[in-house]
């Protein structure tokens, strides 16, 4: 029989404030252990949590940018778990009542539109971090993290596929970087997820028993260790064997995911209501002032890209996948004459393999977009040939200069005079006598190579399109 696999994702958020949910401690990545924890991090005896109301604000966000419920009174609850990088032995969190409640959020895998619910997401409070590696027979702990802002965002177990839990990642990637309200950085721990797997038989209502893979921290580490999870439960039931509940690392070196712990239950975790916190109460204006700093997210900014632009659907998902990509394309598109296309095309491809190339992201590019249009209208008004702008533009990159000094520093305007073209082509027959007999006896594509005869002699500043004119006018009578 066949098998069907049933996955729910719970997604942390790490919240892009200044300062840490309940204390005025740094948030800032990177600082020395211990350096960015006060009194009401480490849990001092006395010490009081305020609530941080930009968390709050980013939080409604959220909930607006999935269509979901916005509860406008949620509650502070106490998680109860012992870890060394715990401090006050609880977690604050919320259980009963979160901030957002059921929405989804819709994802395209294969052309089709899959919606995925999000049962809720909910303020909490990142522990601090144990450190292995730097510590012989020891472990270090940095309090750094403990109390910095978390959304945990909790999907429907509506996923049959680590392909499409792949898809929805990715977009809520996008999503909370569109809001400004997570930077994303995954290395860093700032967007990660934990899987919920299981497997039943194809046809079968009944949920199969989960295991939770953990604190997975990149899209392919995601869908490797749900793919080897699915199919270790299948050998495990085919084998005779039952599932357990429990909670598995993704080990990447050895593709493999291993058994950490039982996985727990809510009620283990003694869940009640925080007596230091009073309900979070937000109210209409709250709500009504968040939805208008909403920005355009990334479904609607795809739609005006297609309709407004003219662009393909491929070329606007692959702009609109990152923020700061799209503003480019936009101000590129402004500083232009040429098409949208043509702009696309540029910001798609030569931009984007030159970011790829050097490591950097579309915040620290080094060409303004007001030298990319420029560019392409040299382009367009025949001052450059396509192939030389490619050339310029890797100037650009290198040197911060704009098109138009290049080009006259370095003599690169093209050749658009007919008579000198028609010079260059009359010598390249003259020495090209064999192959204008080919073309003659019926030979097209010895074209291609008296072409490039026209532009080696031309050092590449002939315009193409007169080139093949003259060309074929003169071997044609």
């Amino acid at each position: 029989m066949s098998w069907e696999s049933v996955i729910g994702l719970e997604v942390h958020v790490q919240l892009s404030t200044r300062s840490k949910i309940f204390s005025g401690s740094a948030t800032a990545f990177g600082a020395e252990p211990n350096t960015q924890a006060n009194a009401v991090d480490i849990a001092l005896p006395g010490v009081l949590p305020v609530m941080n109301r930009e968390a709050a604000v980013m939080a409604v966000k959220f909930g607006l940018a999935v269509n979901a419920t916005v509860n406008q009174r949620s509650v502070f609850a106490r998680k109860n778990y012992f870890y060394p990088d715990l401090p006050k032995g609880y977690q604050i969190s919320q259980y009963e009542i979160p901030i957002v409640g059921p929405g989804y959020l819709d994802i395209e895998v294969d052309g089709e539109i899959l919606r995925v619910g999000i049962t809720r997401a909910h303020l909490e409070e990142d522990a601090g971090k144990s450190l292995h590696e730097d510590f012989h027979g020891m472990t270090g702990i940095d309090l750094n993290r403990a109390g910095t802002p978390l959304l945990e965002v909790v999907s429907e177990p509506d996923m049959r596929s680590a392909a499409q839990a792949v898809a929805y990642l990715r977009k809520m990637h996008t999503l909370v970087r569109y809001l400004g309200i997570c930077d994303g950085n995954m290395q860093e721990g700032s967007f990660r997820c934990d899987a919920n797997v299981s497997v039943r038989r194809a046809g079968d209502d009944r949920l199969g028993t989960r295991t939770e893979l953990k604190n997975i921290n990149s899209f392919r580490f995601v869908e490797k260790a749900i793919n080897f999870e699915i199919e270790r439960q299948v050998e495990v039931i085919e084998g005779g064997g039952s599932v357990v509940q429990e909670t598995r690392l993704y080990d990447p070196d050895r593709d493999e995911t291993r058994s950490m712990r039982g996985k727990e239950q809510a009620h283990d975790y003694r869940y009640f209501p925080d007596p230091d916190l009073p309900p979070l109460v937000i109210d209409d204006d709250f709500v009504e002032a968040s939805r208008r700093a909403m920005p355009e997210l990334p479904d609607a900014k795809r739609r005006r890209f297609v309709e407004s632009y003219g662009l393909r659907e491929a070329d606007a998902d692959m702009l609109v996948t990152d923020r700061p990509v799209a503003d480019y394309f936009e101000a590129v598109c402004a500083a232009t004459a040429a098409d949208a296309r043509t702009a696309a095309n540029w910001v798609n491809g030569d931009v984007a393999a030159a970011l790829n190339r050097d490591g950097i992201d579309m915040t620290a590019i080094p060409v303004p977009a007001e030298h990319v249009g420029r560019l392409l209208d040299r382009i367009a008004d025949g001052t450059i040939s396509g192939k030389i702008a490619k050339d310029v533009f890797s100037t650009m990159w290198s040197s911060g200069d704009d098109p138009d000094s290049i080009i006259e520093s370095r003599g690169l305007k093209q050749i658009s005079d007919a008579g000198a073209i028609e010079q260059i082509v009359d010598a390249v027959l003259a020495d090209s006598a064999a192959q204008v007999e080919q073309y003659r006896a019926g030979n097209q594509k010895v074209v291609g190579f008296l072409v490039g005869q026209v532009m080696k002699r031309s050092e590449g500043k002939a315009n193409p399109k007169q080139v093949n004119e003259i060309l074929r006018r003169k071997l044609d009578a």
